[in-house]
């Protein structure tokens, strides 16, 4: 059965247009970006054992291994999110955590709108190591472009 962390990022990138194509493998999604450059994406913790408080996005090349990485916290995306727990007044940051073996989100289920959001950041990093195809390359340089 697919596992939760691949139903996940299925929510995330399954109909994101980063990619070209995309493979969902356990805890991680390939998606390429030219003939020569992929993406991995993977949930990480950042310190906390079983707490996934973000996705990290790693941009390999196929002969020159990784080219450059980013953590992406669900808290700088989205926020501090309310929920209705008097713990939480000013609101918690979304993460994953791993409870009696189930990972499972904790106490924020992200929105469809969420997972839109997130996405659109993960394209944006993304578009920085797309190859061009040749017809775009008439010779503007960046400055011209921006």
């Amino acid at each position: 059965s697919m596992n939760f962390f691949e139903q996940e990022l299925r929510k995330f990138f399954e109909k994101n247009h980063a990619f070209d194509r995309v493979n969902f493998i356990g805890k991680a999604c390939y998606g390429t970006l030219g003939d020569r450059k992929r993406m991995k994406l993977e949930f990480v913790t950042l310190g906390t054992h079983q707490k996934y408080e973000g996705i990290k996005a790693t941009v390999l090349d196929k002969t020159d291994g990784v080219i450059d990485s980013l953590v992406l916290k669900f808290s700088d995306i989205w926020g501090k999110k309310k929920i209705n727990n008097p713990n939480f007044r000013e609101g918690m940051e979304p993460h994953i955590w791993v409870y009696n073996g189930t990972p499972e989100w904790y106490a924020y289920e992200p929105t469809p709108s969420d997972y839109k959001v997130f996405a659109g950041s993960v394209k944006e990093y993304a578009e920085l190591f797309r190859e061009q195809s040749q017809e775009l390359h008439t010779g503007y340089s960046m400055n011209q472009q921006m």
